[in-house]
């Protein structure tokens, strides 16, 4: 059974900044992470992948933002909706051209 935990905003802040600022004391970021996790009550992966999300999002490393995530997310919803809307009006539009077909064979 998988337990998963729902940490804050505050929290992972908290412990991103926890890193942050004694990332110097370690010889590398994730022997500083390892530290850090057991404080905060999750895994050291977890910590690290909070961390390279807020290097990301303010510009320290590559990646894909935040924000951009969410933008991409949304728009892929939008093309879905309108997937599926083009998909309705296709149909019904061969299916009242047929009608126009079958009445005027009927006249």
């Amino acid at each position: 059974m998988n337990k998963t935990t729902k940490y804050s905003p505050e929290v992972r802040e908290r412990a991103v900044r926890m890193v942050q600022e004694h990332r110097d004391e370690y010889p590398s970021l994730w022997s500083a992470i390892e530290s850090i996790a057991p404080k905060i009550g999750c895994v050291p992966q977890t910590l690290h992948d909070w961390v390279k999300k807020h290097e990301i999002d303010h510009g320290l490393r590559d990646g894909i933002t935040s924000e951009e995530r969410d933008r991409i997310k949304a728009l892929e919803r939008e093309v879905k909706e309108l997937r599926r809307a083009n998909e309705i009006l296709k149909l019904a539009s061969a299916f009242f051209a047929q009608a126009e077909l079958d009445r005027k064979l009927k006249s």
